[in-house]
């Protein structure tokens, strides 16, 4: 028996086996490589992909580079001081290539660094002026510390070229220089020409006021009038053009004090009356019967508005005249001024309130003036809280309305109204556009029938149909004229007062109205106050300024010595005289050096001390400041008593003030010099010497 398989078989099992491990081993091989090829193509997808990213980083970079580069801002990263990246903007601030700053410790040449100013994030920004081979420039930088790696970082500085900016800051500052020259010199010259009007100015109206001292008869005493009125409205338009300057730099300074209104309109109408009368028209002013007797305010800035509206209607208008209309409005007063001109364009009513800004009048060759006016008065008036408006009807003129919040003063009343004129009747005889109208409502106001004739035959027919009538009143100028034979008519209808309104011209060569059968005369414009004086009589006790010249005031100052140093003869012969009228015994020094050798020697005791010094600013020299210095160290050193100082100066400024105060004087007296102002410093030393005597 065989306990073995023959060798066929096993070697079938043999081979049988070896097979199905081959099949095993072809199985798990061929699973593998699925594997390792699913492998292979995710990481083949990842390298892709990441080529891609890598990719759209490089265009990242380079489209930031690029924009970097375009801005021309400059980058550069430090570490210990050494350059470890610089953009190409750096590297040529450098004069460098990129490839030859990394790695260096190359510096800018800075020649000067502004202030460094700290951020609140920790960056620090600062401005530096940098020396290169094509000149200066100007880089603002930004300093930061940028992290770079973990527990590392670098000083990272970017800048941005301000050459430009600096450069446009030097020609602002040196323009704003230029400027600030230009108006400092346009200030001395508005200064120095100011100065040189109101010395003369000064000799006029103070000469007007000695003769206004004088006898004079009526006619004089309105000439004199006139002529101190002409000059203080030459006075006010040489301020106007310094106003025009303040407020050009905001700098105008107004005043709040009492006033007469009605007084300053009529003063006003009556200034311009002469301009318009030689024109062949008139100006005539209504002044409301509820006007307050006085306004707070500032007079003298009212009256330059109000001679800029009214000059400037006179001067546009060839026939018939400019009214004047003063009233309340509310808690306002509005002052209204038409003219019967040509009228103005719709589209030019507010451009001519522009500087240099005029309507050419088809009448007239040219305008004249320099088109500043109507542009003074606005801006006066915003600047005094109101406005001023036009309107101009087709054919009808302009009228010019002026708004002003000019409040009562205290206990003001309505001014007086006079007495009833209930009873009377009165003809006016007059073809004015507004001035017979102006006098007809007053006369109403008090109570008068009033009839109206414009030329001599309707004057002539009232005068024998209107039955007994109490006066009449007829322009000189009346259509139709022989205004004699009218007044004739009129004293054989039984009319006892029969008065002639006369212009100044024609008053002087008119002859007598008394002469000529009139019971009396009217100046035109004619004041409402005339108007009331002429019949009802002056109810005062002292006479009128019309009617009466001043008498000379009563001397105060008695027996003071008073120093007046004054270069300018006749303002020297003013202050003089105006002194002696007030009792005083005043010594002229030529010059500054005169005026400290005087006061040297009343210090001395060789000659009677002074008890007051007038110091003119502008002399020859040595100026007033500079004397009235020499003056305070002199008392200082002898310990001798402080002598009252007085700047006498055209320069009226606060800063003038100051200036002057500053220097040693005690006050400073405006050109024209106040005879009241002086006044006032003479009786105080003249009650001070008293007291002093009788204390002795």
């Amino acid at each position: 028996m065989e306990l073995w398989p023959a060798p066929p078989v096993l070697i079938a099992i043999a081979t049988s086996l070896l097979a199905a491990l081959c099949g095993l081993a072809t199985f798990w091989l061929l699973r593998e490589r699925g594997r390792v090829l699913r492998q292979a193509t995710s990481i083949a997808g990842d390298v892709e992909r990441l080529n891609d990213r890598l990719w759209e980083l490089a265009d990242s970079e380079e489209r930031y580079r690029s924009l970097i580069e375009a801005q021309g801002d400059l980058i550069v990263r430090r570490s210990e001081g050494r350059i470890v990246y610089a953009n190409g903007a750096y590297a040529a601030l450098l004069g460098l290539a990129e490839g030859q700053v990394i790695g260096s410790l190359r510096m800018p040449q800075v020649r000067v660094t502004r202030p460094v100013q700290a951020l609140a994030d920790g960056a620090r920004v600062f401005d530096e002026c940098i020396e290169t081979a094509d000149g200066e420039r100007w880089i603002a930088w930004v300093e930061t510390v940028v992290p770079v790696a973990v527990g590392q970082a670098v000083l990272q500085r970017v800048g941005r070229d301000i050459s430009a900016r600096i450069a446009g800051e030097r020609a602002l500052e040196e323009a704003r220089s230029r400027a600030e020259e230009a108006s400092a010199a346009k200030s001395r010259f508005l200064a120095t020409v100011s100065h040189e009007f109101r010395t003369p100015l000064n000799g006029i109206l103070g000469m007007a006021d000695l003769l206004g001292d004088t006898r004079l008869d009526p006619e004089q005493a309105t000439y004199v009038r006139a002529l101190r009125t002409s000059g203080e409205a030459l006075l006010g338009l040489v301020d106007g053009i310094l106003d025009f300057a303040k407020v050009e730099a905001g700098k105008l300074e107004l005043v709040d004090e009492p006033f007469d209104l009605a007084l300053l309109v009529e003063d006003v109408t009556e200034l311009m009356a002469p301009r318009a009368q030689a024109k062949g028209i008139e100006v005539s002013a209504l002044l409301a019967a509820d006007l307050p007797a006085l306004i707070r305010g500032d007079a003298e800035r009212l009256r330059q508005i109000l001679l800029n509206l009214i000059g400037n209607a006179v001067k546009f208008t060839e026939r018939g005249g400019v009214g004047i209309r003063a009233e309340r409005d509310g808690e306002a007063i509005l002052v209204a001024v038409a003219d019967t001109g040509p009228g103005i364009p719709a589209e030019r009513l507010e451009s001519i309130f522009e500087e240099f800004e005029q309507v050419e009048s088809p009448n007239m060759s040219t305008s004249g003036g320099t088109g500043l006016g109507l542009a003074i008065a606005r801006r006066l008036a915003l600047a005094m809280g109101g406005a001023i408006s036009v309107e101009s009807p087709a054919g009808q003129g302009a009228i010019f309305r002026l708004r002003l919040p000019l409040r009562a003063a205290a206990g003001a009343a309505a001014a007086d109204p006079g007495l009833d004129w209930s009873g009377k009747r009165l003809l006016i005889a007059s073809g004015t556009p507004f001035s017979a109208g102006h006098l007809a409502e007053q006369a109403r106001r008090r109570g008068a029938e009033v009839l109206l004739a414009t030329d001599r035959q309707a004057a002539l027919a009232c005068l024998r149909e209107a039955g007994s009538l109490t006066a009449l009143l007829v322009d000189r100028a009346l259509p139709g004229g022989d205004v004699e034979g009218l007044a004739a008519a009129a004293r054989q209808a039984g009319v006892s007062e029969i008065v002639i309104m006369l212009s100044p011209a024609e008053r002087r060569g008119y002859g007598s109205p008394f002469a000529a059968g009139f019971t009396g005369f009217l100046v035109k414009p004619v004041r409402g106050r005339s108007l009331q004086q002429r019949f009802e009589g002056d109810r005062r006790p002292a006479v009128s300024a019309e009617v009466e010249s001043a008498a000379p005031p009563p001397a105060v100052g008695a027996g003071l010595h008073v120093l007046v140093a004054e270069d300018n003869e006749i303002n020297a012969l003013l202050a003089t005289r105006t002194l002696e009228r007030l009792g005083c015994v005043p010594t002229w020094a030529r010059d500054g050096g005169e005026a400290i050798r005087l006061v040297e020697a009343a210090l001395a005791g060789q000659r009677p001390a002074f008890a007051l010094a007038l110091l003119d600013i502008r002399m020859p020299e040595l100026d007033g400041i500079a004397v009235a210095r020499r003056i305070r160290a002199e008392e200082q050193a002898r310990g001798a008593a402080r002598l009252p100082l007085l700047a006498v100066t055209a320069n009226t400024s606060q800063e003038d003030r100051r200036a002057a105060l500053a220097g040693g004087m005690d006050d400073c007296l405006a050109k024209p010099l106040s005879r009241d102002a002086l006044r006032v410093w003479v009786e105080r030393l003249a009650g001070a010497a008293k007291t002093a005597t009788r204390s002795a």
